[in-house]
């Protein structure tokens, strides 16, 4: 990674940031903030400045990960500016938006706390409740899930699909979450960096650690309405959940065993075809005028799509005994912006 290079819409990065690797020596850091950001470049600094208020009365050593999934604004140009006055702040580059669950997985991957809290960079969620998710932590909780009971957002749009969305998660994962669709959250990093985290899976993360048996919280947190800049999501993002969820459901639940639902799976169309080839048998046995053609032909096809069903669950258990090296590959699209020391004059200047 030392050889790559960026540029931003904000202008070249200069020779006091230099791309690092997240695996580095790391700082004694207690919490840190986690936020992606796209395209939120009036809301950068009113946010650096509430976590800041927020966490740094609570006395723990923190950081703050600000994680720019591609903005096309001056969103990395302010906050680099806020990095070079606060070595507490360090940003991490995408090259191009890959979306906001791989911004948060780069997030945790370059996080150095014991503590790790996720938000998102619109000010909706509100950084005074982390001390809230912080004193569930330290109570004996591994991960704290807030729950925006008054959420200030649009009804049709936002609302209902998300309480039809969070019913059935709980139903279909036995995980009962009121609101997965919360940003602010906060875990062990023990625990979160060993969760994959690929397509929208963000939502699935108390879903996604259930297998480890971890214990969970809920909250209520506040919820405010979007200031600046619009939304990026909608509707469409619905399909996306469902086809997620199916995939968190065979993982929850045969997760080192994937064979054994591909085997599940492939048993009616077994049944299919020993029905269809015994039907083709009682014809050649009884002397009719001849086999039936399109029976014959759907217990090759059931028969067929039984096996490719076998074959891909032998390939599933392939690819788990070898390893999963996709989180890696996050790696290779992101880098570390570091800043100078900290200079306490300048941090007056903001």
């Amino acid at each position: 990674m030392s050889g790559a290079k960026s540029t931003t819409t904000g202008g070249n990065i200069d020779a006091a940031q230099r791309i690092a690797s997240p695996r580095g020596p790391a700082p004694a850091v207690n919490v840190s903030v986690i936020v992606p950001l796209y395209n939120e470049h009036e809301s950068v600094r009113p946010l650096y400045e509430a976590i800041v208020h927020a966490v740094e009365p609570l006395g723990r050593p923190f950081e703050m990960v600000f994680v720019d999934d591609g903005s096309k604004d001056d969103t990395v140009a302010i906050a680099t500016a806020l990095a070079r006055h606060d070595s507490r702040l360090r940003i991490v580059k995408f090259r191009r938006n890959y979306g906001q669950t791989a911004a948060m997985a780069a997030g945790i991957e370059h996080a150095n706390g014991e503590v790790l809290v996720t938000m998102d960079g619109d000010l909706q969620n509100d950084p005074a409740d982390i001390a809230l998710l912080l004193e569930q932590i330290d109570s004996g909780y591994d991960l704290v899930v807030g729950w925006r009971h008054n959420r200030q957002d649009k009804l049709i749009t936002r609302k209902i699909p998300s309480r039809i969305a969070n019913w059935l998660i709980g139903r279909v994962t036995g995980v009962p979450i009121r609101d997965n669709g919360c940003s602010l959250k906060a875990f062990r990093a023990s625990l979160i960096k060993r969760i994959p985290l690929y397509s929208e899976m963000h939502r699935f993360i108390p879903a996604m650690a259930s297998i480890a048996g971890p214990r969970v919280a809920q909250i209520r947190v506040r919820h405010h309405a979007r200031r600046w800049g619009q939304s990026k999501y909608g509707l469409s993002r619905n399909y996306k959940v469902l086809l997620d969820l199916m995939v968190i459901k065979t993982i929850a639940s045969f997760a080192s065993r994937p064979l054994r639902w591909f085997a599940l799976l492939s048993l009616p169309l077994f049944a299919l075809a020993f029905f269809a080839f015994g039907q083709t048998a009682i014809d050649l046995l009884i002397g009719s005028d001849g086999i039936s053609l399109p029976i014959a032909g759907s217990g090759v096809i059931f028969l067929g799509s039984a096996l490719i069903l076998l074959c891909s669950g032998a390939l599933a258990e392939l690819i788990y005994a070898r390893g999963d090296v996709r989180d890696r590959e996050f790696l290779k699209l992101t880098q570390t912006i570091l800043a100078a020391k900290r200079n306490p004059g300048a941090d007056r200047a903001l």
